[in-house]
């Protein structure tokens, strides 16, 4: 495994630890950990140089950007995707975001499910696509991280997920 590899799989274990501890994702950690990753591959050998740090952070940052915008994700979420992106570059960092996504759902339908909040689930769901039907892509307050009072999901979890499933099938 290559050190980008190990420290991305690292930064991410560290913030899941963290997010489920805290229900937060320290900036020193993903500002530090993008900067490091950033001096990392411009300076490595072998390593991709800077454009293709910086493509992984903003792919990173832009995978997620839709769902924070809307309130369904916290800032943390969204910066530590785009740290992982300066050390993983931007076609890794999209497939952890596909398997972050697909680890996301499932643990979302398992907390439902274990919380007794399935059946409001649906029902929010259905009336998160009737509102963006009629008021466009906005963010609903009553179903927002802020607003909602549903169980809370500690998604560095799916994170780690997805950067493992994208290291080890890479």
């Amino acid at each position: 495994m290559s050190t980008n590899y190990a420290i991305a799989l690292m930064l991410a274990s560290v913030a899941c630890a963290t997010d489920l501890r805290t229900r937060r994702i320290p900036n020193v950690l993903t500002f530090g950990g993008a900067a490091v990753g950033f001096a990392f591959h411009v300076f490595a050998p072998g390593g991709n140089g800077l454009f293709a740090s910086g493509a992984g952070w903003l792919v990173g940052v832009a995978v997620f950007f839709v769902p924070f915008a809307l309130g369904g994700l916290g800032a943390g979420d969204i910066k530590l995707m785009a740290a992982l992106g300066a050390w993983l570059g931007p076609m890794d960092i999209a497939w952890t975001a596909v398997y972050t996504a697909m680890a996301g759902g499932v643990l979302a339908i398992v907390v439902a499910a274990a919380s007794g909040y399935l059946r409001q689930v649906l029902s929010n769901v259905w009336m998160l696509l009737c509102h963006w039907s009629v008021a466009g892509l906005r963010p609903l307050h009553e179903l927002s991280l802020e607003g909602s009072n549903g169980p809370r999901l500690a998604y560095a979890l799916p994170i780690l997920v997805g950067v493992m499933c994208a290291v080890w099938l890479r």
